[in-house]
Formats: structure tokens, C-alpha cells, sequence
């Protein structure tokens, strides 16, 4: 047994097939359900209606010429005869004379027998009223759907006889039929329409969709960069956009990672490789002058203190990673933390011909929220970074200053500055751009993060002025 195409589709256009066409269905069949009800009332009500007008005239007509005549009851028979050899609708309704009590005297085509008694809803009502009745339902003698009106014909106030018109609704029901088929049809022609329309919509998303997740997958296998053909400026458009920009990204971001590791290896290589070397020389008794073995101690020192910052920077780098960076927020007077860690780094700056100047501001600050350690890391990290990337300029400025409510803290130095064009990326994990200086490349990420997380702003530009260099300025709200 061949299998229906439409259970062939898979995913997204089978689901989008299935909810669709079935709605679908269930409205196009409640359509003609509705159709086909409200066609078989029309024609009911229409022939009902125009039966029950014939039965008002024939039994007004009685009236009045039983009136007009002075007839007795027995001519009745005589009248009800002549009426019936007279009556011209005999192809499509059955006129029937009964007796007072419902047998049959006449019929005018004689498909029912005279005497006997239809016994239907009508004729019972009409015995209980003396008025018209209808009533439409199945026949018990012909099994068929019928409609039967019956009239009372009175004379000198007694019911004398009933006039009953019954019609068949063959032809009624098989045109309901016949116009509900065709509704049906043409159901199914919106049907098929309608799935062929949303198969290609489907496909117009599927296939896009298809192409983006094969790029994805060849992203996820290591072809970082690589590009989606955009050929949509809508959703799928936007997603495309997505996708590109997240290649170029994680490309980028490997790209800065390899050169991470290797700027890391080469950083960690140095120390170690001076550590070792005056270690050794030490400890072979090489270096027999005091002077010399102070000066290997203090190298030993120095690029111990080294190692021992850029793995605190390691540190840092993955708490903020894996979400276990934390602050211990607490009042600090901020002005007493920027002037620490300037006094701190005064000497050693002093010490590689760098002159460090503090401005200090007239304005006293109430103590704001913030974590002091965590502050005193950005101040120290960013003085350190204004040694090693501006430390030909032979001067750092800091500087802190109330505007609208926040503190604003700036330390410039007066080297060669950034080039424009690395300037947005200089906060960026593992970025060093051009630079030569040592560094891994993560600590002004870190410096963000902090600053980030105390509710304020870390701008890096270079200075506007005919001096030069870059100026670094940290905004801190004071909480009020």
C-alpha cells in the first residue's frame, strides 16, 4: 500500500500542515453543514409557506360559497369532487377531501385510497383547533419525507370536511443534496488550494531554514566566519544577520583567544625563565657577590609579584566566567581609595621616571555603596596600564569631580595614545590589539565588569588636546 504524501512531510511543515488543514476542515465542514441546513429550511419554509396559502384560499373559497349557495352539508361530496377533477396541481402536490373525523373521500392523483386515514400530526391538531395545521415529517404508508397542510371546511358553523395538501420532498431533499455536494466540492477545491499555497509558504521557510541550520552546523564544527547568503529582509533575514554576526563573533572571539595563549605563554615564560635562571645561578653558587645575589633576589621578587598579578587576573577572569564574581558592598569614602592607591603607585611610577599628579577636588562626598577592594583593583589596574601603554610621556594625571550626581574619576597619561580603530574593542576579552607592552589582555575587562557591577561607566578615548595620550574616566553613582 503507497503511503499518502501528506504523511511524508516531516517537522515544521508537517506540524504547520496538520494544525492548519485541520482547522481548516473543521471551518470548510461547519460552512456546509450550515449551508446545507439553511438551504433545506429555505426550501421547507418556501413550500410550506405556499402550501398553507393555497389551503387558506381553497378553505376561504368554501366558506363563501357555501354561504352564498345555501348548500346543505350532504353536497359537500358534490363540491369536494368537482374541486378535486378541477385541480391543476395535481403533478406536484396530492390534494386530499376527508371526512370530519380524517378518513379520505377524494385524492387527486389516487395514490391514496379512499377510507383511509393518514392519522398525521395535522390532522389530529386540526380536530383539536379547527383551524390550519402543517406538519412535515415521514410518511408511514410511503417511508418518504413529506409536507401535509390540512384546512377545516365549515358550514353554518360545523366542520364538515378537511381539505389536506400533501407534496412529497423528494425532489426538495435530493436539490439540497445536490446543491450541498456542490458546496462540498467546492470546499475541496479551497482545500487543496489552500494546502498547495501553504506547502509553498512552508517551503519558503523550511528551506531557509534547512540552508541556516547546515551553517550552523558548520559553525558548531569549527568553520568560525563563515556566512549565510541573505536573501530575505524579514525574519529569516533578521536571523540570518544573527547567525553571520555570531560567526564573525566566535571567530573574532577565537581568533583573540589563540592570541591569548600565546601572549599568556609568552608572559608566563619570561618571569619563569628569569626565575629559574637567577634561582640556578644562586643556588650553584655562581653569583658569589653579594651585590649580584641581591640583585638576583630582587628579580626573583619582581617576577614572582608578576606571575602572582597575572594569575590573580586568571582568577578574576573565570569567576566572572562562571558567575562566582562577587562584591561586598559597603559605605566607602571613594576619594580616600583613588588617593591610597595613587600614594601606592607614586613611588614605584617615581621609581621608572613617571611623575603621577592628583587633583583633588574642593567637594566632600558622602560615602557611596561600593566594594573598597574591588575599587582599589580598577584604580591600581588602570594606574598600571597608563605606566605600560603611556609611560613615555613621563606623566599620569588623576583627577575626581563631582557631575550631576555622580562621582567621576579620570586618569590620563600622556604617551601615544590608541589607535581610533582599536578603541572599541580595547575593553573586549583578551584584546591587546598593536600594543607591545605585557599584559594578558583581560584586565580591562575585569576593570568592567567591577565598574559595571557598582551601577556605573568605564569610557576609554584618547585625549582631545595637543598633548596627547589616553584618558581613561570611571562614573560611579553616589547612591543619593
Amino acid at each position: 500500500m503507497r503511503s499518502i504524501p501528506f504523511l511524508k512531510v516531516r517537522g515544521i511543515r508537517r506540524r504547520w500542515l496538520l494544525n492548519s488543514i485541520s482547522i481548516l476542515v473543521m471551518i470548510l465542514a461547519v460552512m456546509v453543514i450550515a449551508f446545507s441546513l439553511v438551504m433545506k429550511n429555505y426550501y421547507d419554509s418556501s413550500i410550506l409557506s405556499d402550501m398553507e396559502s393555497k389551503a387558506r384560499t381553497a378553505s376561504s373559497y368554501f366558506g363563501s360559497y357555501a354561504a352564498s349557495s345555501d348548500i346543505s352539508s350532504g353536497d359537500y361530496l358534490t363540491i369536494a369532487q368537482d374541486y378535486v377533477s378541477s385541480f391543476e396541481d395535481g403533478t406536484k402536490i396530492e390534494l386530499q377531501f376527508l371526512t370530519p373525523d380524517g378518513k379520505v373521500i377524494y385524492s387527486s392523483n389516487g395514490l391514496t385510497l379512499s377510507g383511509t386515514m393518514p392519522e398525521t400530526p395535522d390532522l389530529l391538531q386540526l380536530q383539536d383547533k379547527q383551524e390550519i395545521t402543517s406538519w412535515t415529517g415521514t410518511s408511514a404508508q410511503t417511508g418518504e419525507r413529506i409536507t401535509a397542510v390540512s384546512a377545516p371546511l365549515s358550514y353554518d358553523g360545523t366542520v364538515v370536511g378537511i381539505m389536506r395538501y400533501v407534496t412529497s420532498m423528494r425532489l426538495v431533499d435530493r436539490q439540497v443534496t445536490i446543491l450541498t455536494l456542490a458546496a462540498a466540492g467546492a470546499c475541496l477545491v479551497i482545500l487543496v488550494l489552500v494546502y498547495l499555497s501553504n506547502i509553498y509558504f512552508v517551503r519558503s521557510i523550511e528551506d531557509p531554514v534547512k540552508n541556516i541550520t547546515g551553517i550552523a552546523q558548520r559553525i558548531a564544527g569549527g568553520s568560525y566566519g563563515i556566512q549565510v547568503e541573505k536573501k530575505f529582509d524579514d525574519e529569516i533575514g533578521d536571523l540570518t544577520d544573527a547567525i553571520n554576526d555570531m560567526s564573525l563573533r566566535i571567530k573574532h572571539a577565537e581568533s583573540m583567544k589563540s592570541e591569548f595563549i600565546s601572549s599568556v605563554s609568552h608572559e608566563l615564560r619570561t618571569p619563569l625563565t628569569a626565575i629559574t635562571g637567577w634561582a640556578e645561578t644562586i643556588m650553584n653558587g655562581e653569583a658569589r657577590d653579594e651585590q649580584d645575589v641581591r640583585k638576583g633576589m630582587g628579580i626573583i621578587a619582581s617576577e614572582a609579584r608578576r606571575l602572582s598579578g597575572m594569575v590573580e587576573e586568571l582568577l578574576e577572569f573565570s569567576r566572572i566566567e562562571d558567575g562566582r564574581f562577587t562584591l561586598s558592598i559597603e559605605p566607602i569614602d571613594i576619594k580616600a581609595e583613588l588617593e591610597d592607591a595613587v600614594y601606592t603607585y607614586h613611588e614605584f611610577l617615581a621609581a621608572e621616571g613617571i611623575a603621577v599628579y592628583h587633583h583633588d577636588c574642593e567637594e566632600e562626598f558622602d560615602p557611596i555603596p561600593g566594594d573598597p577592594d574591588r575599587l582599589r583593583q580598577v584604580f591600581c589596574n588602570l594606574l598600571d596600564n597608563a605606566a605600560k601603554h603611556g609611560g613615555s610621556g613621563k606623566r599620569i594625571d588623576t583627577e575626581i569631580y563631582p557631575v550631576a550626581g555622580d562621582v567621576v574619576i579620570t586618569i590620563r597619561d600622556y604617551g601615544p595614545g590608541i589607535p581610533p580603530e582599536e578603541l572599541p574593542n580595547v575593553k573586549y576579552k583578551f584584546y591587546k590589539g598593536s600594543s607591545t607592552a605585557r599584559g594578558s589582555g583581560i584586565g580591562l575587562a575585569v576593570c568592567e565588569e567591577i565598574v559595571t557591577r557598582h551601577n556605573g561607566e568605564l569610557n576609554i578615548r584618547n585625549a582631545d588636546d595637543e598633548y596627547g595620550g589616553c584618558l581613561v574616566e570611571i562614573r560611579l553613582p553616589t547612591g543619593t
